[in-house]
């Protein structure tokens, strides 16, 4: 199946963008058509499949910076999709779109191990950031090294945590926020820190936050006696030791 390719260039810029390759999954032609005309004087390289399916072959076969990914989609759903993704190895960042924005909703595509969650309507400059976002923690490259803290094993160039004996793959977002918990412990990391190491500037609403603190404590805390990430009320969170209060 050949993709729907669109590339555009303007020479006449003098100040060019870095451009990006990104894969569109949506099958609401309106929506897809206001992203392309925002995306164009970008010059970034778009790829484009109007259903679940096909946005999921396109997504194995082609390299791309990242992913733009409708949850309710025909023939395969969002959801479905970025898991099935994942469960193949593409790491690939994806940002899911979405008319849902309940507590619920967020979570369960975090728990499809999306990299981020967009509300429809929304502002594209806004999606066009955390885009950039994404890419550039992907892109940003870290040395063959590992963090300790505790019991907590974080190898840094394949985003494994391992916790007595278990080994657990963590999405983008979820490895930095352990990162920046792990470097400061065991003092607090503000709620501004982490979202600057999230998303820069464009901070996004404060239940996306919390629904990857969720997320994160469920994978590392939840099986174990004792519980690593806290809640400091009203400031931040932190790692604390074994033993510690």
């Amino acid at each position: 199946m050949c993709p729907i390719r669109v590339t555009f260039n303007f020479l006449f810029f003098l100040t060019v963008e870095t451009t990006m390759k990104l894969l569109l999954v949506e099958d609401h032609k309106d929506i897809a058509g206001v992203i392309f005309d925002y995306f164009e004087i970008k010059g970034y390289v778009l790829d484009y499949a109007n259903n679940g399916l096909q946005g999921y072959e396109l997504a194995k076969s082609e390299h791309y910076d990242a992913i733009i990914l409708d949850v309710m989609l025909p023939k395969m759903d969002g959801l479905t999709v970025c898991k099935s993704l994942r469960d193949d190895g593409i790491d690939t960042p994806i940002l899911m779109l979405t008319a849902r924005d309940t507590k619920d909703d967020i979570l369960s595509g975090f728990a499809h191990l999306a990299d981020d969650y967009l509300v429809k309507p929304f502002d594209l400059e806004i999606l066009d950031s955390r885009l950039q976002a994404l890419v550039r923690r992907r892109k940003g490259g870290v040395a063959n090294r590992t963090m300790t803290f505790g019991n907590l094993v974080l190898d840094m160039s394949t985003r494994v945590l391992q916790r007595e004996g278990g080994r657990y793959s963590l999405n983008p977002s979820q490895y930095t926020i352990l990162r920046c918990l792990m470097q400061k412990a065991p003092d607090v990391v503000s709620k501004d820190e982490i979202c600057d190491a999230l998303w820069g500037d464009e901070e996004p609403d404060s239940k996306v936050l919390r629904s990857h603190i969720y997320q994160l404590r469920s994978l590392i805390d939840r099986p174990f006696e004792h519980a690593y990430l806290k809640t400091v009320s009203k400031v931040g969170y932190r790692l604390i030791a074994e033993g510690e209060e």
